[in-house]
């Protein structure tokens, strides 16, 4: 499966250099529509946690005491602190070591296909959130921006996120710039109204970060995009479940 897919509902880093568990992790993995990225040692996988964004990380404690620093550097990376862990254990003084580390699952060995899926089924839901919370979700409906003082502009949704939205606009708008924006999703009629700031311009695009919230839109706004990230997960994996989380 390849992370570029549409399928794929997270990317997973997985820290383990036992050839047998990475398989077994692998496939799992793949049941669920997770992509997972692997590496068998300790100074890669820190490095790949300050360069990517990963929904789920799994660490085998077989690779020694400095699997801690991994597990440190989850916490500690900006874009992956929510990030779902998992430790994969031999003992009873591993497990609550790793869970006095930050673990948020356990998998004991031996590892089968059965207690991983267990794991994954426990999991998913949070794996499925963090995911949410960076999904960027290409629509393309009619935005007004309504600047004070000045004449509203016009434009044409691209894609839209918790944070915020990128419209495709032929009025020049200045980073920094505070607008209001409203408009109306695809299946919805309601009315989302945002203050929102401009983060980039350029050409006839710009980027907005919403800069503020009400809990009744944040809600409304975290709905419609679950039910659209619901809609990218496989038809076998989306079965499993009766639904996605919500906040």
């Amino acid at each position: 499966m390849n992370p570029a897919s549409s399928s794929f509902v997270g990317k997973v880093l997985l820290v383990s250099n036992d050839a047998i568990a990475i398989t077994q992790l692998t496939d799992s993995l793949q049941r669920f529509a997770l992509f997972a990225e692997q590496r068998s040692d300790v100074a890669s996988a820190l490095e790949r946690l300050n360069r990517a964004k990963f929904e789920a990380v799994i660490v085998d404690l077989q690779l020694g005491s400095q699997c801690e620093a991994v597990l440190e550097g989850v916490r500690n990376s900006p874009s992956n602190q929510h990030a779902v862990v998992f430790t994969v254990t031999d003992s009873e003084v591993k497990t609550t070591a790793a869970f006095r580390a930050g673990s948020t699952f356990i998998m004991r060995r031996p590892l089968s296909p059965a207690s991983i899926e267990v794991s994954l089924k426990a999991a998913y839901g949070l794996i499925v959130r963090e995911r949410r919370r960076y999904f960027r979700c290409p629509v393309a409906v009619p935005v007004a921006i309504l600047r004070t003082a000045l004449q509203t502009v016009h434009g044409q949704t691209v894609n839209l996120s918790e944070g915020g939205i990128s419209i495709y606009t032929t009025t020049p708008l200045t980073p920094g710039d505070l607008v209001e924006l409203q408009f109306i999703l695809p299946g919805s009629d309601f009315q989302f109204v945002f203050e929102s700031r401009v983060c980039w311009a350029k050409e006839r695009g710009i980027g907005l970060q919403f800069a503020s919230f009400s809990r009744h839109r944040t809600a409304k706004l975290q709905e419609w995009l679950s039910r659209r990230l619901e809609e990218t997960i496989p038809e076998s994996v989306r079965d499993k479940f009766s639904k996605l989380p919500q906040d």
